[in-house]
């Protein structure tokens, strides 16, 4: 789809500087600066991207505010993440819609109940006892396990399997290649060996959670692992048994959270951040990438490295860290002078 750029900022209620003969140009995708080409629209984020926005070759650039020296129109708005958002919307490929009703090669247990405009693809299994709600998309391969509940909606990309007794809200997205509902990695020596314990528990996952692709939300030993509303979830995340995780969370690809870990409400989990089994994170803290967090964290905290310290006191060591080669000459200098000093005491004697 092409808008003229008049029309993009239109669209996006957009003060426009520069033009006028820019206005007619015809724009049909989003691109960052250093890419955008005369049929393309960039943007600016930061002062730090004013020089590469004043080098541009788009046809408009999206500001926070008017940048001098931009030869590209630009369409000036207060928040530029959310008119980016909206420019995505508008050229966002026109894929074909899903398919209402049942697919022939889909197989449905019994008593399954389906809403209203729901679209399950080729492929799909759904056992005994399943709701699924008005509009959702069940896409080619998912299983859907016995008892389980989905709501309004939704939509389960393709090969996403769904366990027994498991429940989903309303809203909820689930990428390529997921499970919920999974048995949990709980064992205990009996006699001298492993001993599998039952997971008997589901998995609660509430309303607007977003789930990228090959993700594993584990089921409970008892009671449910809950994915909070709102919680965004990231590609190659593992969440482990009983876990409770607030709403509002953003958690990135290759976190591990282990069992019976209770996460607070809008907690940044950035890459590859290990959570130890049994601890509490408070609401509003942020985990830098790769920490491990071993211990109970209060509210609000700021956390880097393995084991996780807090961020202020990090930059501190990290300060110190580079200081270290300095520090070792300096240290193998005073060493020499010493052992020079210890030696001429050793003659005078």
């Amino acid at each position: 789809m092409a808008l003229t750029v008049a029309e993009l900022a239109k669209r996006l209620s957009a003060d426009v500087v520069g033009g006028p003969e820019g206005l007619d140009r015809a724009v049909s995708s989003v691109q960052p600066l250093a890419a955008a080409g005369a049929a393309d629209v960039a943007f600016v984020t930061d002062a730090r991207r004013e020089a590469a926005a004043r080098k541009c070759a788009a046809a408009a650039v999206i500001v926070g505010k008017p940048i001098v020296g931009v030869p590209a129109v630009q369409l000036v708005v207060p928040n530029v993440n959310a008119a980016l958002i909206a420019a995505l919307e508008c050229f966002a490929p026109r894929l074909a819609p899903p398919v209402e009703g049942v697919d022939a090669t889909a197989r449905l247990g019994a008593d399954v109940r389906l809403g209203d405009h729901v679209s399950i693809g080729p492929h799909v299994v759904i056992g005994d006892h399943v709701e699924i709600g008005p509009g959702t998309v069940i896409g080619p391969g998912c299983t859907i396990g016995e008892g389980t509940k989905i709501g309004a909606q939704c939509r389960l990309d393709s090969h996403v399997a769904v366990y027994h007794q498991c429940t989903i809200g309303d809203h909820v997205i689930v990428q390529s290649h997921s499970t919920i509902g999974s048995m949990g990695f709980g064992y205990a020596f009996i006699d001298g060996r492993q001993r599998f314990v039952p997971h008997n528990g589901g998995v609660v996952i509430e309303d607007f959670v977003e789930i990228g692709a090959n993700t594993c939300v584990d089921r409970a030993k008892f009671g449910n692992t809950i994915i909070g509303a709102g919680t965004k979830i990231d590609n190659l995340v593992q969440i482990a048994h009983n876990v409770v995780i607030g709403k509002c969370c953003m958690i990135s690809a290759q976190v591990g959270i282990a069992g019976s870990c209770r996460v607070g409400d809008g907690v940044v989990l950035a890459g590859q951040v290990g959570l130890a089994d049994h601890i509490e994170i408070g609401s509003g803290t942020m985990v830098g990438a790769q920490a491990g967090v071993m211990n109970n964290v209060p509210a609000g905290e700021r956390l880097l490295w393995s084991p996780a310290v807090n961020a202020k006191e990090a930059t501190r060591i990290l300060a110190h860290m580079f200081r270290l080669p300095k520090l070792a000459q300096q240290m193998k200098r005073l060493t020499a002078k010493v052992e020079k000093l210890e030696a001429a005491n050793d003659d005078q004697g």
